[in-house]
């Protein structure tokens, strides 16, 4: 008698599964890369009003050279708008959706330097004024973040000599 393979699967975890960027942009296969992409089209066709109101306003906003693109794939993972040039992604949360897994996507994505702001759907549609105030303060936060970064490796890559002369 033979022994058979059982399929073993893990149990759920809090912890953000270890991203490898290699390949298009991250380790995900061609076929699966090409499903996310119809199914972030589909998302686009058939968005919610929460999605359509946001993503109008978003199309008359000046915000200089940063877009946010809609439905779009980062990584595994499809993200309601995306700021690639900030690295910052916007999650409308509906009522029914899955908290747990939108937690975990949220921490591998922050695991590679995206920032995730959730709001709630009914707060875009009953408070777009303050929602749009919200997502401006963290643009803002993104930018001065980014600038910091930028300062700190500039003042840590410079010659041991340039340092010593401030």
């Amino acid at each position: 008698m033979s022994d058979r393979k059982i399929l073993g699967l893990r149990e759920p975890s809090d912890e953000a599964p270890a991203l490898n960027k290699k390949g298009r942009g991250w380790k995900i296969s061609d076929k699966r890369l090409d499903e996310l992409h119809s199914q972030a089209r589909e998302l686009r066709r058939h968005s919610s009003v929460a999605h359509k109101a946001l993503a109008k306003r978003f199309a008359t906003a000046n915000l200089g050279r940063h877009t946010f693109k809609r439905h779009a794939v980062v990584g595994s993972a499809i993200v309601d708008f995306n700021c690639h040039s900030l690295g910052m992604a916007i999650d409308i949360f509906e009522e029914g959706e899955n908290e747990q897994l939108a937690a975990r996507r949220d921490k591998s994505l922050e695991a590679v330097g995206i920032k995730v702001m959730r709001i709630r759907a009914s707060e875009v549609l009953e408070n777009m004024d303050g929602v749009l105030a919200r997502i401006t303060a963290g643009m803002c936060q993104r930018i001065e973040d980014k600038q910091e970064r930028r300062a700190e490796h500039f003042r840590s890559s410079r010659p041991a000599r340039m340092r010593k002369q401030d």
